[in-house]
Order: C-alpha cells, then structure tokens, then sequence
C-alpha cells in the first residue's frame, strides 16, 4: 500500500513588484530609458513624467557623507553618445549587397555568443538552434558563412575561432603598413610556424624560414603591430555611457547627485483614476483598466524603489571610499559587497544588481561601481590595501622594464617586497595574468 506524507515547506514567493524592482535595478541608464518607454507604449494607463533639470534636485535625492548634507551649484553631467560594438558591426553588415534580414538576424545571434574577447567559440548548431526556436530555419554553413562575413568587417578579427585566424584576416586588412613581401614572410609565420611565434622562439624561426633576419624582424612588427583583442574596450550597454551618479568634493565634503535623466518616471493617468472612481464606461472598459491599473502602480513604485536603492548604495561608496573619492585613485580602499550590504540593510544581490553597469562621475575620471569592490592586501605596516593598487604598481613595473631583459614574477614579488607588499609569486602571476600581461619570456625582444 502505498504511503502518504504531508510535509510543510516555506516557500517565498516574490510579489509583481519585486519582480519589476529587480529587474529595473540592474539596467544602466540608456537601456533604463528604453524600458521606460517600451512600458509606456505597452500600457495606456501610464503617462510620462518629464525630469527636472539636474541642479533642481529634491533634497531625497541628494546624498552626503558629510553630517551637515548641505550642497548648492548646478551639477553637469557627461554623457558620450556612440553607437554600441555590436551595433557598429551589425550596420556595416546591413550596408553590403545583397544582405538579407534573415542573415542579420544570425549575425546578431552569432554576436551574442561571442565570449568576452570577441571568439566565436560556441558550437553553430547552438546558434541554429537558437534560431529555429525564434522561427528562422537555418544549417550550419549558413551560419558560418555569416560568421565569415562578420570576420571581415570593421575592425577584421571578430568572431574569429582562435588567435591565428584573427591574425591573418587583420594582416590581410594590412595593406599599405607594410611591403607585399613582409606580409608574405609574416603569412608563413602565422600559417606554419605559428607555435614558435606565439612562444617566441625567433631563434628557431631564423633557422626555418628561408629568409634575412631583417626581413623575419619587420615580418615579427608587422604581426605584433595587429590587435588580437578588436573591440575589447568597446562598451556594449547601449547609446551612451552616462554616469548615474556625480560625486563632488568641496571643503572636505562629499556630495553624490544622482543624474536624474533616470528620474524620467512615470505616473498612472488621472483621466484613467477618474474613470474607474466613476464607473464610467462600459464593463470591458472598466476590466481593462482594472487589469492595467495594477501593472502601472507596480511600474511606479519599482522606478522609485530603484533610485532610493542607488542612493543608499552610493551614499555608503562614498562613507567607505572617502579617501579615494578626495584623493585619488590610489587611496582605494579594500572593500566587499558584504560591507555594504550591511551598511545599507540590503541583501548582496541586490547591491550587485545596483553596481552593474552603473557608472559614478568624480574629479578624476568616471569610474563603475564594480571598480569600488575590491579584495585587500596587508602591507608590512599592517596597513591593509586595495589589490587593484597593487595591479597599478605592477603595471608601471612593467612598463619600466627594460624590452630585452624583462622582469620575471620573482622578481615583481621581490621588488614589491622592497616596496611593502608581501604577496606570494603566485598572486603576482595571476594579477600579471587578469591584466593580461605576457610572462617575461614572452616580454622579451629578441631584435
């Protein structure tokens, strides 16, 4: 016979609202304003609510660091207008002859499975599967016809499948930076002594290739001269890179402003308020605004929930981050999310939803709250420091290095040592390596 059990289980169940807030939080700027307005074309109920300019900002909306909390002055905000990566790609694309919609709609499946330096690494028929769901049939040479195309766009090498084949596409994009017979030699470089290249063992390439060393050297430049991340520094969060906050400092104050384009809200429409308070209107009109009524509120408040959450968030940035945001980059302070989070109240998640793809803008330079969390390192001092100073140490280290004797991780670690930071080689190997800075071997120039 069989048994029955009843067990009782908690179950937490987000409300519509949350739901909205969540998703909202996370959005930078220019997609938030997107949103905004596909929200207002959607629901009839809500209208539009215009900001005020920057310098008329509520006092909510202003945060200090300071006790008094007092601040005056109009507040600029920059914002650089460009055209995503993807969208750069995808409009040269569009322009060639012959294109049809069907091949841009795999270019952009194709663009979004890019890894994080712009390799096509996914199976293809990832991507026709992908497609097939959305309604378009597809195969795989199709798509890697397309990957082709986008291959050779503007800047060549994206989507490539690994570095050689990003090389050689840029190096037939070289034409006129160098002679036919130094793109020749670096050709054969790439296709049949790549692994000595990329190890560079030169030795070996002088006693293979049957040319003059010099020819080799200028076949070497011409290959390193190439970019083998194209784009890496592109942003892809939209049109524009606008700071959501601006922090000032005067006479030892902080001072965050939040940019109040995302104060572009919205508000439930008074013309719809009254017809439901009235009754007016047939029965399908009156359960038409009923069902949007609700939507429209929660669209409200999780806007409104969003900035309060980015002000709680920048205004304890600013209590942890005093010294950096008054002096500078290298006063960077080591600090967690878990910090926050308990200075604010809020959980972890959210305070990673509130850093991404937010940007703050301060006398040096605008800055992503990603940039503020960082791990620690302890000084011989006891003092403990941001590892992203480190980072900036080893970089200027390295950048002072002699070209033909490189300096190998022992001894970064020793010369960080001598400086008062006591960290194991295999920390400096693996800050070396997320910098992506080349072992010393691989630092070194031969010619």
């Amino acid at each position: 016979m069989a048994e029955f059990r009843l067990q009782q289980k908690q179950k937490a169940q987000l409300s519509t609202q949350q739901i909205i807030s969540s998703q909202l939080l996370q959005l930078p700027l220019a997609n938030l304003e997107q949103r905004i307005y596909e929200e207002l074309q959607e629901n009839p109920l809500l209208d539009a609510v215009e900001a005020e300019k920057e310098n008329s900002l509520d006092e909510r909306e202003r945060s200090s660091a300071s006790s008094s909390g007092q601040s005056s002055g109009e507040h600029f905000f920059q914002a650089v207008q460009f055209d995503s990566f993807h969208e750069i790609l995808l409009k040269q694309l569009a322009l060639q002859e012959n294109i049809e919609r069907g091949e841009v709609e795999v270019a952009i499946e194709i663009l979004g499975n890019l890894d994080s330096d712009g390799y096509f690494v996914e199976d293809p028929e990832v991507i026709v599967d992908s497609l097939r769901i959305a309604g378009l049939e597809v195969d795989g040479d199709e798509v890697e016809a397309i990957r082709l195309k986008i291959l050779h766009l503007d800047p060549p090498g994206v989507a490539a499948l690994d570095l050689r084949e990003r090389l050689l596409v840029q190096l037939h994009f070289s034409r006129g930076k160098a002679s036919v017979r130094v793109r020749g030699v670096a050709e054969a470089i790439l296709i049949h002594h790549f692994d000595d290249f990329i190890h560079r063992r030169f030795e070996r390439l002088v006693k293979k290739l049957p040319h003059q060393p010099e020819e080799i050297d200028a076949a070497i430049n011409a290959i390193v001269a190439l970019d083998p991340h194209p784009g890496i520094f592109q942003d892809e969060g939209g049109h524009y890179i606008s700071p959501d906050f601006l922090v000032s400092f005067d006479n030892g104050e902080l001072t965050a402003s939040l940019n109040d384009r995302s104060a572009l809200s919205v508000k439930v429409s008074d013309r719809y308020r009254d017809i439901l308070g009235k009754r007016q209107g047939s029965k399908e009109d009156l359960q038409f605004i009923r069902r949007n009524m609700q939507r429209a509120n929660d669209f409200a408040s999780a806007l409104e929930s969003r900035r309060q959450t980015l002000l709680k968030v920048i205004e304890s940035l600013m209590k942890h981050q005093y010294a950096f945001f008054a002096d500078g980059p290298a006063f960077l302070a080591p600090l967690g999310m878990k910090t926050i989070a308990a200075d604010t109240g809020l959980d972890i998640s959210t305070i990673s939803r509130a850093a991404n793809s937010k940007y703050v803008q301060t006398r040096f330079g605008v800055f992503e709250l990603k940039y503020f969390f960082t791990g620690a390192i302890q000084t011989d001092d006891g003092e403990d420091v941001s590892s992203k100073v480190i980072k900036q140490h080893l970089a200027d280290m390295i950048e002072a290095e002699e070209p033909s004797k490189p300096l190998s991780d022992d001894r970064l670690t020793a010369m960080l040592s001598e400086q008062g930071f006591q960290i194991a080689r295999r920390t400096v190997a693996k800050y070396r390596e997320q910098m992506q800075i080349p072992v010393a071997r691989l630092r070194k120039k031969i010619f």
